[in-house]
């Protein structure tokens, strides 16, 4: 296995430049949805104040995840990377509801906005946001897609709000601005519950979503040399690279087919593999396998 030997890999460096980019923007962002009077606008401002917070944890925890592996941590610190996503996850919906709640208010006494501000702000909200998600768009790790996720979700939220305001500019409707925050909140706890829920998968050991176990097990018995396949264990240290062991019966003891699988499961990014070959069925089951 590869390891990144305490550097600052490519993961962390991008969740550094992403969260410069959105600390900037937020005060943009906050400053503008003040003078605007828009609580759509002041809404994602802080969602993005909480985005800097996740982010700063994210990239320190991101770094720790690139360090050698070592007596303590024998498996490595790539599941770090997992908590930055975890805290990530956990600010974004703790604002979001808060935002809600606020949003809802405002539903039964809107106030009047700046339509022209909250366009311009929409023009550089969607400028800035798209910029800095496509930095992540090849991301790997779950801290870099939580990341990109909702830098999506925010360009998404701007054309919402760039939409909103030209239609503020020529028809007075003061009750779009928390419509569309409404609006962009829910999507984004949506979108936080998803990538929970894959978190909670890694860390409870599930299979992982791009392993397909019955093909796996199909292509392993396909091996000339194999007679049958019993105890598989498949789980992902941190969303990307994942683990497995597997008991293996020989047809042929003489025959060693450990790089033939060691071939097979590449394909489904397990990367890490023990393999156990058993005399007979009858051997494993006497060890309690």
């Amino acid at each position: 296995m590869g390891h990144n030997h305490g550097s600052e890999g490519s993961s962390s460096k991008n969740i550094k430049i992403v969260f410069f980019l959105n600390l900037g923007f937020s005060f943009f962002e906050l400053i503008g949805g003040y003078l605007t009077n828009s609580m759509a606008i002041m809404s994602d401002a802080l969602h993005d104040f909480g985005d800097c917070i996740s982010l700063a944890v994210a990239w320190g925890f991101e770094k720790k995840s690139h360090k050698e592996k070592n007596d303590k941590y024998s498996y490595g610190y790539k599941r770090f990377s997992l908590l930055g996503s975890i805290f990530l996850s956990v600010v974004l919906a703790t604002s979001s509801i808060y935002i809600l709640i606020e949003a809802i208010g405002r539903l039964q006494n809107p106030e009047a906005v700046n339509a022209s501000g909250m366009l311009w702000l929409a023009i550089v909200g969607v400028g800035i946001n798209l910029v800095a998600a496509l930095r992540l768009k090849k991301s790997g790790s779950l801290s870099e897609r939580a990341i990109f996720i909702h830098l999506m979700e925010d360009v998404m939220g701007w054309i919402a709000v760039l939409i909103g305001s030209i239609v503020m500019i020529f028809v007075e409707l003061p009750i779009l601005d928390p419509i569309m925050s409404i609006a962009i909140t829910l999507w984004v706890l949506y979108n936080v519950s998803k990538n929970l829920i894959k978190v909670f998968n890694v860390l409870l050991m599930g299979v992982p979503s791009d392993v397909n176990v019955a093909k796996l097990s199909s292509d392993i018995l396909a091996i000339e040399d194999v007679k049958s396949i019993h105890d598989i264990h498949i789980w992902s240290f941190d969303g990307e690279n994942h683990v497995m062991t597997i008991h293996v019966v020989s047809k042929n003891q003489s025959q060693d087919f450990r790089q033939d699988i060691r071939d097979i499961t590449s394909k489904y990014h397990i990367n890490h593999i023990t393999i156990e070959i058993d005399d007979s069925e009858e051997h494993c089951k006497y060890l309690k396998c």
